[in-house]
């Protein structure tokens, strides 16, 4: 029966953001159960391409993101896939009635990561709305239910905290991100040279997202609200721990927060959201 693989291919994508994310499963959880197969869908699929490009080294990674970007459109195309993330995800796209648009563009961006080490002001925006900003509208068309005006006013706001985790992730990354992979996101930044004033500058641009996106998180039903807002609560504090790390720190070290303190993290996030999301 094919219920059993697809059984099989949600506890895929479910396996895989809980090992790849303590703090997206923490946030998965305290979303209505009802959500939490499709949001580990997306998860899977964007798991899924980011690894190609960021730990796949040795292998055809064009290759394997060209296979994967034409097996996406089948499985969406056909309804079906043998790969157990594709099938789960695809479940997910045609029940929410997610766009090709949105995951051609995040493709887009993870076929970036292949061939650009360096961004322009305008390549570092289109690789953010690509790699985060559409992602964030995924999820919104899940959180939204199908309900097409709910989606289109929280729109936005989705995009500013999609683009929040993306940055603090950036600047969490540094060394990895330049010192193994050679890249580097923030334009006009010398990162042989990275500075107080450099990092201040990133700094204001983040807290501006954070700023938007609560605005959006206030507005989202109760049946996601609250797990939207622990992901946005959790992100915030390592924002602020990497605030307080000087910046040759944070060039040679990744700032993380560990996982027995992300539990409290969790709860302490269950008693703010009642005076923040007021």
């Amino acid at each position: 029966m094919k219920s059993l693989f697809d059984e099989l291919s949600a506890s895929c994508s479910k396996k895989t953001t809980q090992l790849y994310s303590t703090s997206f499963s923490l946030g998965i959880y305290f979303l209505k159960p009802s959500l939490h197969r499709a949001i580990y869908g997306i998860y899977g699929f964007v798991r899924l391409a980011d690894e190609i490009v960021d730990s796949f080294h040795g292998y055809d990674q064009e290759v394997m993101m060209a296979r994967i970007r034409k097996e996406t459109q089948e499985a969406i195309h056909e309804e079906i896939s043998i790969n157990p993330i594709l099938n789960s995800f695809q479940h997910v796209v045609h029940a929410y009635a997610i766009e090709w648009e949105l995951i051609d563009t995040f493709l887009k961006s993870m076929e970036m990561d292949l061939l650009k080490k360096e961004h322009t002001q305008d390549s570092y925006q289109e690789y953010v709305l690509g790699s985060a900003e559409v992602v964030g509208l995924m999820c919104l068309r899940v959180f939204s239910e199908n309900d097409t005006a709910l989606y289109d006013s929280l729109k936005p706001y989705a995009m500013k905290l999609g683009a929040a985790f993306q940055k603090v992730n950036f600047l969490r990354d540094l060394k990895a991100d330049y010192q193994t992979l050679g890249r580097t996101y923030f334009p006009g930044v010398n990162f042989n040279h990275f500075s107080y004033a450099d990092k201040a500058e990133i700094q204001r641009e983040i807290e501006a997202d954070f700023e938007e996106a609560l605005i959006g998180i206030r507005r989202l039903p109760a049946s996601s609200r609250r797990g939207v807002y622990l992901a946005y609560y959790y992100y915030n504090k390592l924002f602020l721990r990497i605030k307080e790390t000087p910046p040759e720190k944070v060039m040679n070290a990744r700032i993380r927060i560990p996982d027995i303190d992300k539990f409290g993290l969790m709860f302490r996030s269950l008693l703010r959201h009642q005076f923040d999301l007021l």
